[in-house]
């Protein structure tokens, strides 16, 4: 049996007799006679269990575990219950992170940034088993309050905080995880969105300094592809030119089942810049992107110098809204699970943190068309109809998928390319469906409608200005041709009426 003693001071000791016969004391310190008489229940509890080889009983195994170091230490100097292993959080963190080999650098550094954080608050020679659900808590709000981090950071750190102490309770170094429960699923923000247009992707790619970074972009912006992983992990060897197709590697998603890689199509946008860094490649050249392969290289400062001088702001988050704004304009033309395969997530996924509502759901929801915006802001185009429409400058509101097409930049000779070369210009495809759309001379070369889009005494008009012009639309399945060729000094050709099959792979070339 164990008894409390108290001395003057008010400090209370409880005193017992061990196995062996000798008088052991536990000095508890000024507390109560009620929490004396706690404590000393559960010490008669440890005295019975250890003569008697019988398990201590699952209230006190209980109390135990939340016993502070002080008391426990006191507990153990007695022989009450073995030596607790008093690590502490820095070395128990370093000893982690340093033994996680198996994770990717990317994922090394998550770890190393909530470290520190950890260590920043609370210390590093804080001893875990000190660490509690209100500290977390606490910890949790210092993030937000002295680091300035975002809402999804703080989320994203919080969850690496968790896994930190699930490791240390599966080792026994605490009972319990202070950070269990706490909200650690990052959330859609769509104040983070941004779409970015066709019109801002060709300003862009006109302000990038060279062929690597117009590549870049358009791997992003036009295929949907991570940065940098995926973008630098692109070899030519794996651009399947005849059935337009390339393979990604997926370094992020490799440990899922089947996701070391998938197959995306070789769109009409990103073809062109594909086709332009293939001509100026070096012979034997392996990688898509040669420069920018350092990892001193910040690809994103980089472009947002590039957004600035295209007279642009730099949006938030500047590769994931790339993708994010593919994304979006492919699952408007085709299924979704095709869409989710091509740009490497799943629908749940990609309907939370990648699908946008723009302007366009809008416009087509309240029934306005491109005819009708382009009279509101007079802007020019042509219209190409996609499912078998004549040209004749009448809207068919129930054929859907038209593919507008407005090629209005005079074409601009480069530094880079060399006398004889084919220069390949870009078309700007305002909606989907996509269709691959050439257009390759050394001068220039402008596709646009008359000023009455409306008229049908005027019908619509494509003009093509060239020295040489052969205007031609070509279809694998319904070959359809229509081409003129002007006299020696006539440099435009008209073309009035025209018709596209829905299956047309239309070509523009100038022969």
């Amino acid at each position: 049996m164990a008894s409390i003693s108290r001395e003057a001071n008010g400090r209370r000791t409880i005193q017992f007799v061990a196995g062996d016969g000798s008088r052991k004391s536990i000095r508890l310190g000024k507390v109560s006679q009620r929490a004396a008489e706690s404590v000393k229940i559960h010490v008669e509890r440890l005295i019975a269990a250890i003569v008697t080889g019988y398990p201590v009983e699952d209230e006190t195994s209980r109390w135990l575990a939340s016993l502070d170091e002080t008391l426990s230490e006191r507990l153990a100097g007695v022989g009450l219950i073995p030596k607790r292993d008093s690590t502490r959080l820095g070395e128990f963190l370093e000893s982690f992170v340093a033994a996680r080999s198996d994770v990717k650098t990317s994922t090394r550094n998550s770890y190393e940034r909530t470290r520190k954080n950890l260590v920043g608050y609370f210390e590093a020679d804080a001893p875990l088993r000190n660490i509690t659900p209100g500290d977390a808590d606490a910890f949790r709000l210092w993030m937000t309050t002295n680091e300035n981090l975002a809402d999804n950071t703080m989320r994203r750190r919080t969850g690496i905080a968790r896994q930190f102490f699930k490791v240390a309770v599966r080792r026994g170094l605490i009972s319990a995880n202070p950070f269990e429960g706490l909200a650690a699923t990052v959330r859609a923000n769509p104040d983070m969105f941004r779409f970015v247009t066709l019109d801002e992707s060709d300003r862009i790619i006109e302000a990038c300094p060279d062929v690597d970074w117009r590549v870049v972009f358009a791997l992003c912006r036009f295929g949907g592809l991570r940065c940098p992983s995926e973008v630098l992990a692109l070899r030519w060897s794996d651009v399947d030119w005849a059935h337009g197709r390339f393979r990604v590697t997926s370094p992020k998603t490799e440990h899922h089942p089947g996701g070391a890689s998938r197959m995306v199509p070789l769109f009409a946008e990103l073809l062109l810049h594909l086709r332009e860094a293939f001509e100026l490649a070096e012979p034997g050249a392996e990688w898509v992107v040669e420069r920018y392969r350092a990892p001193s290289v910040n690809l994103r400062t980089h472009l947002s110098r590039i957004i600035r001088k295209a007279g642009l702001e730099p949006w938030p988050k500047l590769f994931q809204n790339l993708r994010s704004t593919r994304e979006t304009e492919l699952a408007d033309a085709f299924p979704l699970q095709a869409v989710c395969a091509w740009i490497g997530n799943s629908q749940p996924v990609a309907a939370k943190h990648y699908l946008q509502v723009t302007d366009e759901h809008f416009e087509r929801a309240a029934g306005i068309g491109p005819a009708q915006r382009a009279a509101e802001s007079g802007a020019e185009g042509a219209r190409i109809p996609a499912n078998g429409d004549e040209l004749d400058g009448a809207t068919n509101a129930k054929t859907p998928g038209f593919s507008e097409v407005f090629a209005t930049k005079q074409l601009r000779s480069r530094p880079e390319y060399a006398p004889g070369r084919t220069r390949t210009s870009n078309l700007q495809i305002r909606s989907l469906p996509l269709y691959p759309i050439e257009l390759r001379t050394p001068t220039s070369f402008e596709v646009y409608p008359p000023a009455d889009r409306t008229s049908k005494d005027k019908p619509p008009t494509l003009v093509a200005t060239s020295r040489d012009q052969n205007l031609m639309f070509r279809s694998n399945r319904n070959r359809q041709r229509s081409s003129a060729r002007s006299g020696a000094n006539d440099q435009s050709v008209a073309i009035r009426s025209l018709t596209i099959p829905h299956a047309c792979k239309p070509i523009l070339s100038v022969s």
